[in-house]
Parts: C-alpha cells; sequence; structure tokens
C-alpha cells in the first residue's frame, strides 16, 4: 500500500531523491514521508476518514501529489478530475462522486458557477484569491498544512483490494464512467507489467501526463513500487523535453499518441544520442517509432492498455512487426471474440475481452452504474469495447474502436458528450459526432449538423457557443451540415455512414478559417 511503500523507502533510502519537478526542485523520500503526513494530518482536522471520495481538480505538480498520496495514506479515495471539464461533463463528475470536499486550483473555480454542487460542502483553493459559489465553504490552501504529529492512526489498515483512486473515463452510449481502481491494479498496471521502468538503482521515469490519467499515474506507482523516482512535467512539451530529459537525468518515459511524432519532426542535432534515456513505452508502433529508435538510440516498446485494466498485451523491445499492440504477458488472458462472445479465428476482427489470474488486478466496477459494471464484465470476462485480431503467432493488433468514442491527442473523448452540449445550440436540430483522420496522428473531431427549419446555422457562431461550456479537446475542428442524417429503422443515426464520407467538400474547418481553441488549464504555456 502507498503508506507502507513511503514508510518503506524513506527508512531504506530517506535521502535518495523521489521526485524532481519542472522548476527542478526535489523531493526526497523522507521529504515525500513527512509532506505525505502532514497533509494527512490536515485532511483528519477537515473530518476525512477512511473510504471517502475527495475531488482533486489540480494541475500535475508537487502539491496534487501530496494530496493524492496524502488521501491514500488515510484510506481515502483520490478521485481526479480533468482539468479541461466543464458545464455538463463536470456536473456530472461532482454529482456522481459523492464528495463533500473538494481541492482546486483558483484558476478553474469560476467554473464551478455554472453547474450543480450536488453534496459538495468544501472547497480548499490553490493558487490565489478568486471567489467560489455561495453554498462552498472557502479554505485557503493553508489549510492543508497539518502537523504530522497530530496524525491519528486509521480505523483500519488499508488492504490491497481497497479503492485507490476513480478515475472518470469518457462515455461512450451515457456520461462518463467513474473506474474503481484497487492498489492491486495499479500495481499490476504499471510495475508488475514493465519491469524494465526500473532495471536498476537510480532508474527515473518520466511523468509527462497528467494526474487524472493512469498514463500519468502509472509511473508514480511504478517509482513507489520499486523504491526509484519519477521527473514530473505538468504535460508533455517538445520545446523542453530533451533538456529537461538530461537534467533531470531521466531514464524512462511513457510517449502516447502525437509525442513521438512531434519529437521526431524537431530539426536533427549532433547531439540526439547524447542522453540518459533508454527505455519508451510507446502507442502506437510504427515506422515513426522505428525511425525513433534509430535516431535517439533508445529501447521502444510498445503495449494495449485502458484506465479498467493492466497492461494485458505488451511487445518487446523494437518489435519486427507493426501496428502491433503485443503479446499477452503473464497472468492475463485474452481472446477475440463476435457479438455472442464467441473466439473468432486468426485475423478475424472480433472485440477484445480479457481476464487475469489474479483478483482486482483489473476495476472492480464503474462506480454508482452496476449496469455499466454488469454489462463489461458479462461472462466472466472485461469488455474493452475495442475491435482487434490476432495472428498465427500471438501477436494481437488494435483495429478500431467498436464502443462510440474518439480519440483526439491523448483524450478518449465521448461522442456522446459532444453530441449532449452540441445538440443545445438553438439551431441544431440533430447532430452526430465522429472521428476524421488527423495529418498527425489518432483523430480530430467532427460534427454532422442537421439545422432547425428557418433558422441560420454558422459553424463559428457554434464554437463560440461551446468554448464556455466544453473542454478544450473536445471542441470539434470540422463541422458539417446536411440536410438529413441517415436513419436505421429504430430512428438512430448510422454513424459508420457519415464515417465513410468522412471530410467532404463542403465541410467547415475551424482551423482553416483562422479560429485556435488554444489548452484552457491557466492560462499555462500551450504545449506543442
Amino acid at each position: 500500500m502507498l503508506a507502507s511503500q513511503l514508510e518503506r523507502w524513506a527508512s531504506e533510502r530517506g535521502d535518495k531523491v523521489f521526485a524532481i519537478y519542472e522548476d527542478y526542485s526535489t523531493w526526497t523520500y523522507s521529504e515525500t514521508l513527512e509532506l505525505t503526513r502532514s497533509t494527512a494530518a490536515a485532511f483528519q482536522a477537515l473530518g476525512v476518514k477512511r473510504g471517502e471520495h475527495v475531488l482533486v481538480w489540480m494541475p500535475t505538480g508537487p502539491d496534487c501529489m501530496r494530496i493524492w498520496f496524502a488521501l491514500n495514506y488515510l484510506g481515502a479515495v483520490y478521485v481526479p478530475i480533468n482539468t479541461g471539464y466543464r458545464g455538463g461533463l463536470l456536473e456530472h463528475v461532482i454529482e456522481n462522486s459523492g464528495a463533500r470536499l473538494m481541492v482546486a486550483h483558483s484558476d478553474l473555480v469560476e467554473r464551478l458557477d455554472y453547474v450543480e454542487l450536488a453534496q459538495l460542502e468544501q472547497i480548499v483553493v490553490f493558487g490565489g484569491e478568486t471567489a467560489v459559489p455561495d453554498k462552498l465553504r472557502r479554505l485557503d490552501a493553508t489549510a492543508l498544512d497539518g502537523d504530522a504529529a497530530s496524525l491519528v492512526p486509521v480505523s483500519s489498515p488499508v488492504e490491497p483490494w481497497d479503492t485507490q483512486y476513480i478515475i472518470y473515463t469518457s462515455g461512450t452510449t451515457g456520461p462518463s464512467k467513474g473506474v474503481l481502481s484497487s492498489y492491486v491494479q495499479g500495481y499490476a498496471m504499471g510495475p508488475e507489467s514493465f519491469p524494465w521502468f526500473f532495471e536498476k538503482e537510480g532508474d527515473r521515469l518520466l511523468v509527462d501526463m497528467p494526474l487524472f490519467h493512469v498514463g500519468g499515474t502509472m509511473p508514480v506507482i511504478a517509482a513507489l513500487a520499486n523504491g526509484g523516482s519519477v521527473s514530473v512535467l505538468e504535460y508533455f512539451k517538445t520545446d523542453i523535453f530533451w533538456e529537461f530529459i538530461r537534467k533531470t537525468k531521466t531514464t524512462a518515459a511513457i510517449l502516447a499518441g502525437v509525442m513521438t511524432p512531434f519529437l521526431q519532426k524537431q530539426p536533427p542535432r549532433d547531439d540526439d544520442r547524447d542522453h540518459p534515456l533508454r527505455h519508451v513505452l510507446t502507442i502506437p508502433w510504427n515506422e515513426d517509432s522505428l525511425k525513433f529508435v534509430r535516431r535517439f538510440g533508445v529501447d521502444m516498446y510498445t503495449a494495449f492498455n485502458m484506465t479498467e485494466i493492466c497492461s494485458p498485451i505488451i511487445s518487446v523491445a523494437n518489435p519486427e512487426k507493426f501496428g502491433i499492440a503485443g503479446k499477452v504477458r503473464p497472468g492475463c488472458e485474452c481472446r477475440v471474440v463476435d457479438e455472442n462472445d464467441c473466439e473468432v479465428p486468426p485475423g478475424v476482427v472480433g472485440e477484445l475481452v480479457v481476464r487475469t489470474d489474479r483478483p482486482w488486478s483489473m476495476n472492480h466496477g464503474y462506480y454508482k452504474n452496476p449496469e455499466a459494471t454488469a454489462k463489461a464484465w458479462r461472462n466472466g470476462w472485461f469488455h474493452t469495447g475495442d475491435g482487434f485480431k490476432y495472428d498465427a503467432d500471438g501477436y494481437f493488433y488494435f483495429v478500431d474502436r467498436i464502443k462510440d468514442a474518439i480519440r483526439r491527442r491523448g483524450e478518449n473523448i465521448s461522442s456522446f458528450e459532444i453530441e449532449s452540449e452540441v445538440s443545445g445550440h438553438p439551431a441544431v436540430k440533430e447532430v452526430a459526432a465522429i472521428p476524421v483522420a488527423s495529418e498527425i496522428n489518432e483523430d480530430e473531431v467532427m460534427v454532422v449538423i442537421t439545422p432547425v427549419e428557418g433558422m441560420t446555422f454558422d459553424p463559428a457562431d457554434l464554437i463560440e457557443y461551446l468554448k464556455p461550456r466544453m473542454a478544450h479537446f473536445m471542441i470539434p475542428r470540422y463541422v458539417r451540415v446536411v440536410d438529413s442524417m441517415p436513419h436505421t429503422p429504430t430512428e438512430k443515426i448510422q454513424k459508420y455512414k457519415l464515417k465513410q464520407e468522412g471530410i467532404t467538400a463542403d465541410t467547415w474547418d475551424r482551423e482553416a478559417a483562422g479560429i485556435v481553441i488554444k489548452r484552457d488549464t491557466f492560462n499555462r504555456r500551450t504545449a506543442s
């Protein structure tokens, strides 16, 4: 458990660095334990108990890290919120979480004025003065500067199968679902699956994805399990990546989605191989990945994972076949099945289903959503909702998303949530959100609109309408206006037909129109 891990490493490696942050400040293991305990004592003073859910709406950095650690130290549940959330999506997470306490950055707090706050009672605000909704009791960040000496032992030991965190993953046929993740799952997803993260003392793993995402939490959990260390960026930044790797002596990293292409497109330098990075986990594995290996002199691996599972498919270093996700790792079973859960032959596309030898190695349900839990876990297997095929050599290949989701620049986006917001525009009669190909990687967001009869519809006006209502990464790039949608006999929109048509000649392109949507967290410098 997190508490015992921190105590062990503080005892055995107290003066060794555990974390280096973007400003190059450091925490030793002893300092990490002391910060965790003092913050935990402050949470206790606010009435936080074992098993309680606490919402954390913070940028990745030292404060977010100590808040997460302190909650788990008490046996409480860390419930992070994506810093891009606003409107109906934010409201849903607040209500679904059941939390009475939130910790938030001041730059985000104004978004609470536009949503129902459900059972929230208190908010601890970091980052400066800002007004909060009248319903909430406001506390300054100093409220979490506690005295470790006053810490009271938890009522009962934290167990491996207890819930460590709830991360919300985009819904496909409804609102986002809160994934219940145990301490066992966190271990299985990271340190168990990728032992090369920490092969020797001194290895250091980069955190360049947010702590509301398993791509951010997984490296931290791996470091705690192995007594290693992490280097932490608020988010991936192409222009400082290699400088940060060199200065922090980082030895391993996760580069997902557009990160590898962005780094590969930088001009070649004489010192491209002069760095400590040895191991990189990348998704997807393609020709660009191999070029990265040859240029920068690293070993690259690929895998398949999602918030609900435990990295069941991984590759060896620098695999020979492009497009693979890897092979099934020990302790996991994977099958590709048809709609009746019958296994399909090699080369045939079906849905990937997963199970593990050890209990609790994957999610234990969706919070307050028994219907979705039962559907995902039917017949004793977890159904990923993703289309896969496999070959006679045991390699698995990701093909497409069976579930109706869009993936843009590392974010899984629910078409349902896009459609919910777009349909609120007064000139929109019917809408379908679909993925279309990006010039770089992954998807771009497109909405197909049927306007209300007699009303004038302007795509630029729709974008302005969506800005205060939708996370920046969800706002559509493409808008297509049609007279009518293709429907099934039961009046469901046939999205596959719209996907086949893709970007047509009459499709409006937001970027071509000169409308750029920047990252909307805290007015910080936008990542490239």
